[in-house]
């Protein structure tokens, strides 16, 4: 089994993080990983986006052409890869942000106001956690019960006290 993830949006709203989250838990599965970074000179608010690869047999290229998951955090990130997912691709929006749909027919979309939800539950930039969260329950991209562990080993102690909202934060999404 092989996930081609890309997710996708602007600075600053934690796609570097999440991908990281993904990655490091096909570590702790002793999975093949791979987690490539990508984001525009201007760093925060500039574009964003982190192709992670998770599999049972060796990756050729750390590059995702083609992903089998897409996450679009902003309208520009959808406008731009979406008609690169493959066929049968699961495709999740942030429908807080992005205000149209996504206008494939041969792929399965998932809309999660993601935004939305983490300011109304007060978890101020936890958007992409909450949308993590979702793709876990609906990509198999890693078992829900590995969110806790992979968590607490992945945020570093000075920051320990942001553990316990990232957990709320993917159990709101899983649960959406």
């Amino acid at each position: 089994m092989t996930h081609e993830i890309l997710l996708a949006g602007f600075g600053g709203q934690g796609i570097l993080f999440s991908g990281k989250f993904l990655a490091y838990d096909g570590l702790l599965e002793e999975k093949e990983v791979s987690w490539l970074p990508s984001y525009g000179p201007e760093m925060r608010g500039g574009t964003c986006n982190c192709s992670i690869i998770l599999s049972d047999t060796k990756i050729g290229s750390p590059i995702v052409s083609n992903p089998n998951v897409l996450v679009a955090m902003n309208l520009p990130s959808l406008d731009k890869f979406e008609a690169s997912a493959v066929p049968g691709a699961k495709i999740f929006v942030d429908s807080s942000l992005i205000d149209r749909k996504v206008e494939r027919d041969d792929v399965e979309v998932y809309y999660i106001p993601a935004t939305k939800l983490a300011s109304d539950e007060n978890l101020p930039g936890l958007a992409n956690m909450i949308m993590i969260g979702h793709v876990i329950a609906k990509a198999d991209v890693m078992p829900y019960e590995n969110v806790e562990k992979t968590m607490k080993k992945l945020v570093p102690a000075k920051k320990a006290n942001l553990i316990e909202l990232n957990i709320k934060a993917v159990e709101l999404g899983y649960n959406y």
